[in-house]
């Protein structure tokens, strides 16, 4: 290995694409729902910047951070999951729905495969005599977000490994 391969432990390394993370983090509405969060387990997470792991917006929330940082962000719906698209918005007659379930109700969550075999995940929205609306947004498109963050470690892109002093 070569020394640009190594980290030294003393080193001010700054989050940038490619960083390996090691953090907390909380994802939460603006009226303190928290929808997700690891601040309750006993590890923190890694993750690498980049890997798509994380939406871009919450990306550039931990950019320029460093170990011992915290921080708290408001992220609008562009940012976060996205705006609310009524075209993500079908309608399904319930005869073709059938195939999918047979007992629909609102609120429940449907699969289906499109034309290239992906799954999208809908929300069943509103059922009437004729249809059935699946909803394809993004539970939380639309909505604001704070996106809290406790950074632990960070190693710059391509270390492999801690030199020993």
């Amino acid at each position: 290995m070569t020394d640009s391969q190594f980290i030294n432990p003393n080193e001010d390394t700054r989050i940038a694409y490619g960083s390996s993370v090691k953090l907390h983090f909380e994802v939460s509405l603006e009226n303190g729902e928290i929808i997700d969060s690891t601040f309750s387990r006993d590890a923190p997470v890694t993750l690498t910047i980049g890997d798509e792991s994380l939406l871009p917006g919450f990306e550039q929330v931990l950019m320029n951070l460093r170990a011992g940082d915290t921080r708290t962000a408001h992220l609008d719906p562009e940012q976060a999951f996205g705006d609310w698209n009524p075209d993500n918005v079908q309608q399904f007659s319930r005869t073709q729905f059938a195939l999918i379930a047979d007992n629909p109700e609102i609120g429940m969550m449907v699969e289906f495969e499109d034309k290239g075999k992906n799954t999208l995940a809908g929300i069943i929205s509103a059922i009437d005599d004729d249809e059935i609306e699946v909803d394809f947004n993004h539970p939380l498109a639309g909505q604001a977000v704070l996106f809290k963050v406790q950074i632990f470690k960070v190693t710059p892109p391509g270390v492999t490994g801690i030199q020993l002093i």
